[in-house]
């Protein structure tokens, strides 16, 4: 079996107590190792591109949750708006604007994360706090003008670093920003999920507050982005 079956399950046993979803990352693998791991009882996969989710989308199961974790270009949401489950990387007011303008036309509300910008690299992607606080209030007080989308809460990418109490700072910035906003709801933000870990740093955001982990490598093994 392509996938890791013990690490899978050891993975959901010790994410189940806390209440933290797992977000199967399947970039770059074939639709026959999600169906093994769907098979298992696995239904939310992440995915970073759009043509691959598309792809994958047409050939798997149908109650298949699909999450796009990377990040999302305006001109592309068209293509998943039909079925994406979770966007997770909304880093801008313009991006969230065609979200809920593709939504419409597909008679759907999409949900929706805002990815907050916690990492020291430049390269990654985020709104900062005051981004944040200000397309929170907007979404929320011009609800008419949102109502093909959910703002469910946050995501962040910690720094790559072997660092961790650098890592575990980002994690509790971000969880003190979602603790932060929670009261703010409406119809279209209810802020509950956290998205923050990977493989490597899922257990440290987990103690931080993570209601959301995203794992690939443990489940799928190493990538291997020149096939």
């Amino acid at each position: 079996m392509a996938v890791n079956e013990a690490a899978y399950k050891g993975i959901v046993d010790a994410l189940a107590p806390a209440g933290v979803t797992l977000v199967a990352v399947s970039k770059i693998k074939p639709a026959a190792d999600i169906q093994a791991l769907y098979d298992l009882g696995q239904r939310d996969f992440g995915e970073n591109y759009v043509q691959e989710v598309m792809e994958k989308q047409a050939v798997l199961p149908a109650d298949v949750r699909w999450h796009f974790i990377g990040h999302l270009q305006s001109n592309k949401v068209k293509y998943i708006a039909p079925f994406v489950h979770l966007i997770h990387g909304i880093d801008s007011e313009k991006l969230l604007a065609e979200v809920n303008k593709q939504a419409k036309k597909n008679n759907r509300v999409i949900d929706c994360l805002l990815q907050v910008h916690i990492a020291r690299e430049e390269t990654k992607f985020g709104l900062d706090a005051t981004e944040l606080d200000a397309l929170l209030q907007k979404v929320v007080t011009e609800q008419a003008q949102w109502a093909n989308i959910r703002i469910c809460g946050l995501m962040g990418m910690a720094s790559f670093s072997e660092d961790n109490e650098q890592v575990r700072s980002e994690f509790a910035f971000i969880h003190g920003l979602f603790k932060q906003h929670q009261p703010v709801t409406a119809p279209n933000c209810t802020l509950s999920t956290l998205s923050m870990g990977m493989s490597g740093d899922y257990k440290m955001a987990i103690e931080e507050g993570s209601t959301m982990v995203r794992i690939g490598s443990l489940l799928f093994g190493r990538r291997d982005y020149q096939k």
